[in-house]
């Protein structure tokens, strides 16, 4: 996995701010460089090119602050030092916290420490020496009390820039990570899908190539029967291959093709319609494909609201899955029923109960590894805060029960320990 690394950045506005508030900065330094001493403290005695020269590498550097951070807190540390050993400085440094703050927020940590400690080391020696020893303006204590508001009020900026930088970083990380967490819920949705779809209609044409490879010579009108079955799922698989597809490409309008059964249709009709998820009007549908791999299906449905869409199809997926076993484990004639009630608030209770009195080589079916459908059924009730319970019957068979809440409960981690077909 690629390691995130926050990256700044810099807009014009903030260009545009940095820009007046270096303005704003020169102005004042050219103010105090033409002040004289009246207010009894040691005043700039200097030409006024010199007084210029100063003001404008204290505070023309941070417009620039954000584009080239430690450059420009290299230039306003050494003005403001000689701004204080010329005695035109009247502030704590607030030039050079505000290009220390630029330099905590945008360079690395180990560059951003080093680039804390010489200014600290810097605007002490420039105020003991300027304030103690060139032009004493009181005591040694006092030098060194100012030195230690310089440090409060760089050391504060550069702990402001370096928090802000650690807060930025957390959130590109919490972006990154919910991201990824959305791209893998989407990844198992795409393949519960795919599933969904290839497995229930691979299994019930594997059946009837079988049915067909058996009884090509004695019984050509049932291998006629069974090559119709196999051309009528396959239609069915591309269609809703088609519809998936289309939802992936985040087409408006995936095209419809027809069902074999349904009778011929006029060059374009299909490319007119528009295909609706599957939802519980296409159960009869997906029983008679289970009948025709030979399943005798019973459908039972006991409907006291309509349900949304979404908890529809995840009814219609269920008894797809659960019917694909029943194709591939159970063999023909198997004898299931498949039971839906839903109550007046919209939950949902799903049944798909075989006797298991096919004939199937072998079943295989009390122990379900190494394939994905439980673990699709699993998660997409799961999704729902919902409960699945499926396993043999103790009288023989198979039995799903899945229960579906009114309302889906998303974020719920499935269980992966749940064995799978």
């Amino acid at each position: 996995m690629r390691i995130v690394r926050w990256r700044p950045r810099t807009g014009p506005h903030l260009l545009a701010v940095d820009a007046c508030v270096a303005g704003v900065v020169t102005a004042a330094y050219v103010a105090l460089a033409g002040h004289g001493g009246s207010d009894g403290l040691p005043g700039f005695s200097g030409p006024v090119w010199a007084g210029w020269l100063v003001a404008t590498g204290v505070g023309a550097p941070l417009a620039v602050r954000r584009l080239w951070p430690l450059p420009a807190l290299a230039v306003v540390l050494g003005a403001t030092a000689a701004a204080t050993l010329l005695d035109i400085t009247r502030d704590p440094y607030l030039s050079t916290a505000l290009a220390l703050y630029a330099v905590a927020l945008l360079v690395p940590p180990r560059r951003a420490v080093a680039a804390l400690a010489l200014t600290l080391a810097v605007s002490a020696a420039a105020v003991i020496t300027g304030e103690a020893v060139l032009t004493p303006s009181g005591p040694w204590p006092e030098a060194v009390g100012t030195a230690a508001l310089v440090w409060l009020v760089v050391g504060g900026a550069w702990a402001a820039g370096r928090a802000v930088r650690q807060r930025r970083a957390r959130a590109a990380r919490r972006e990154r990570r919910l991201a990824e967490e959305a791209l893998a819920e989407e990844r198992l949705r795409i393949a519960r899908e795919l599933h969904d779809i290839v497995s229930h209609s691979l299994s019930v044409i594997v059946v009837k190539a079988s049915v067909a490879n058996h009884v090509a010579k004695e019984r050509p009108e049932e291998t006629r029967d069974a090559i119709g079955a196999i051309e009528r799922t396959g239609r069915e698989a591309l269609t809703e291959m088609r519809r998936a597809l289309g939802m992936l490409r985040g087409d408006t309008a995936t095209p419809h093709t027809p069902d074999a059964d349904a009778g011929p249709h006029p060059p374009g009709a299909g490319s007119a319609q528009l295909a609706p998820p599957p939802g519980l009007d296409d159960l009869p549908s997906l029983v008679r494909r289970a009948e025709q791999a030979g399943i005798r299906t019973r459908l039972r449905t006991r409907l006291a609201a309509d349900l949304p869409a979404g908890t529809a199809l995840t009814a219609y997926r269920i008894v797809q899955e659960a019917l694909t076993n029943v194709v591939k484990h159970a063999g023909d004639g198997t004898h299931c029923e498949v039971t839906i009630t839903a109550d007046s608030r919209g939950q949902v209770h799903i049944e798909v109960v075989d006797d298991g009195a096919g004939r199937a080589p072998v079943s295989g079916r009390g122990d379900l590894r190494g394939g994905h459908g439980l673990v699709g059924m699993r998660e997409r009730v799961m999704m729902y805060g919902g409960t699945l319970q499926a396993g043999p019957r103790p009288g023989g068979g198979f039995a799903v029960s899945a229960r579906l809440p009114a309302e889906p409960a998303h974020g719920t981690v499935p269980d992966r320990r749940e064995p799978t077909a």
